[in-house]
């Protein structure tokens, strides 16, 4: 929600739970799939985050019609709600997202500090 209100000033309530659920799936690949390349691990999170947005956006915009967000006027968007500009801007997003997404792997909930 905070990425969302520096770059549109403002947000939805959600928002908060599309991004929770993009982090967690962003989380648990790390966990999962660790030893992948970054580059694979954008990848996936653009895709994931793209069709969660989707799946929200179908909801909230199209049938709630809140009109949160409407990227009709952007280039290769699919009903308004994803578009190119965004998927791309999620895979570099990604990048420090997983790196915290290790950094609570690894400081907060290590396998090793589980069997302390």
């Amino acid at each position: 929600m905070l990425i969302e209100i520096i770059w549109r000033g403002y947000t939805h309530w959600s928002m908060g739970i599309c991004g929770g659920i993009c982090f967690l799936g962003i989380y648990i690949f790390e966990i999962v799939k660790n030893d992948c390349h970054i580059f694979q691990k954008c990848l996936f999170g653009s895709l994931f985050i793209t069709a969660n947005e989707f799946i929200t956006g179908c909801i909230v915009n199209l049938f709630l019609d809140w009109k949160i967000w409407d990227y009709s006027g952007q280039i290769f968007n699919i009903l308004g709600q994803v578009c190119v500009l965004y998927s791309i801007l999620w895979f570099f997003l990604c990048i420090p997202t997983f790196k915290i997404a290790r950094l609570i792997r690894d400081k907060i909930f290590s396998p090793k500090k589980a069997l302390q």
